[in-house]
């Protein structure tokens, strides 16, 4: 009688502790991953490291070069130069999701982002921002199980991910909302 005791007991413990190993994996699950994780190639083919932006407020855009949004990598040029000594940098990663509007390879894109726009901010090599060869970086930042903070999906072109100081996603904005909106400009000050 002691020992089918002693075996009920240890079959409890067994099938307990897994769940209780579980909840465990879970809570750790959450934790929210950071951008510094990643390495990407930029237009140049070179690669860039996330990691070297530790400290820095960052934004993640998506772009096109014939898009209605286009123009807004002026607002971006801008928004960039006033604060990039104050800890800001913008990341621009090519994408032909939408409408086919960045048909260019990475040297077309390159030469149209300096020439129109003067762009000065990193630009990455082109990438798949949706679909099933999303690149991890979008992957990230669209699943919460990733940033911690919320599901989204990368609904046009222009679309900004805030990351704050500790690489962590803080905000997601809307393409059609500008890069000199205020909500954006108050966060890059904040």
């Amino acid at each position: 009688m002691k020992n089918l005791f002693i075996i009920a007991c240890g079959i409890f413990l067994l099938i307990s502790n897994p769940a209780q190993s579980q909840n465990k994996k879970s809570a750790t699950a959450m934790k929210p991953q950071t951008i510094y994780q990643f390495k990407v190639k930029d237009l140049s083919g070179d690669t860039f490291d996330f990691a070297s932006l530790k400290g820095k407020k960052i934004m993640i855009v998506n772009t096109a070069s014939k898009c209605g949004l286009t123009p807004q990598y002026k607002e971006l040029e801008a928004l960039y130069k006033q604060y990039k000594s104050k800890g800001f940098v913008i990341i621009g990663f090519p994408a032909n999701n939408f409408g086919s509007q960045e048909p260019g390879t990475n040297e077309e894109i390159a030469s149209f982002c300096q020439l129109n726009y003067g762009v000065s901010f990193p630009m990455m090599s082109k990438i798949s921002v949706k679909g099933s060869d999303m690149n991890p970086v979008y992957q990230f930042l669209t699943q919460k199980s990733k940033n911690g903070l919320q599901d989204s999906e990368v609904g046009w072109n222009f679309q900004k991910y805030l990351i704050n100081e500790k690489g962590v996603l803080e905000k997601v904005i809307s393409s059609r909302t500008l890069p000199s909106d205020p909500e954006v400009v108050n966060w890059v000050k904040g």
